[in-house]
């Protein structure tokens, strides 16, 4: 993490902002893949990019079993939860639901952590940067009524994701490549669900290649830039930051789709980075 070390936190999480931004598109181009199986052969694709921080020193995995717990909670966890959310609830819904995990950030970020407070400035910046967040996500589509279990589920991703990204920083100090074996062992048990659950995934060779893609990116390296932006910066404000995520994930699938981006789009992006800017941290 040599690179890593010189950036500033908020760098490091818009790294993992950009990659997590491709998984939309990605995952369209492999839609017909069942979500567990796509989802586990990413994560322990993903689990090889700790090799490189690692350098052959295997001891960077022994971790607590608490703190492979966490890490298990949130990569699988979250995943397992939204999947079974999308099962359940119409996409448009869960999706917007699953994206309170940033405002959950910002919020839950002084009951995780000592010594953090939210004014009533960083409150409003989050509410804002949410709103922002869902009228990409909502568009023109029509709020459809679900299964209150779907929803549920939904909310649960979110919390998940939230205080999994707040707990890193309760548990002792570990190295960032430690990330390699939560996606390795998530990746097993998305595995498992996947042969539980679904029906057998057939693979062409473009779907190979595309899930590579995934698993280097949105649900490799991403997650190794948002663990040292966690440890390094401030929570709060990577909060802030991440709710760009749906905007740059509909920006990057219109691109591919060839399509022009809506001007609402362009008036979604200057309200989060609104939000970003009046939740910054004041010294």
């Amino acid at each position: 993490m040599a690179l890593a070390g010189k950036l500033h936190p908020n760098m490091l999480a818009l790294g993992a902002i950009g990659l997590w931004s491709t998984l939309a598109a990605l995952g369209v181009a492999l839609s017909h893949l069942p979500p567990f199986w796509l989802t586990g052969m990413a994560l322990l694709i993903g689990s090889a990019c700790a090799w490189p921080l690692m350098r052959g020193d295997l001891r960077q995995w022994r971790v607590p079993p608490g703190t492979l717990l966490l890490g298990i909670y949130g990569l699988f966890g979250y995943h397992f939860l939204l999947f079974m959310a999308l099962r359940l609830a119409p996409p448009v819904q869960a999706n917007l639901i699953n994206y309170l995990w940033p405002l959950g950030m910002v919020v839950m970020a002084t009951l995780f952590l000592p010594g953090l407070r939210l004014s009533a400035r960083q409150l409003l910046a989050a509410l804002i940067g949410f709103a922002a967040a869902a009228w990409v996500i909502v568009g023109g589509s029509t709020l459809e009524r679900a299964p209150l279990a779907g929803y549920l589920l939904a909310l649960g991703a979110a919390w998940a994701w939230a205080s999994y990204s707040l707990l890193t920083r309760r548990v002792a100090a570990f190295p960032t490549a430690a990330i390699g074996l939560f996606g390795l062992v998530s990746g097993a048990l998305s595995l498992l669900c996947h042969f539980l659950l679904e029906a057998p995934a057939v693979m062409q060779a473009r779907d190979w290649v595309l899930l590579i893609a995934i698993g280097l990116g949105p649900l490799g390296a991403a997650f190794y830039l948002w663990d040292a932006a966690l440890k390094r910066g401030q929570p709060q404000q990577i909060g802030f930051l991440s709710f760009a995520t749906p905007l740059l994930s509909t920006l990057i699938l219109s691109a591919v789709r060839s399509e022009m981006p809506s001007a609402s789009l362009g008036l979604a992006g200057l309200l989060i980075v609104g939000a970003a800017w009046l939740g910054r941290e004041r010294r």
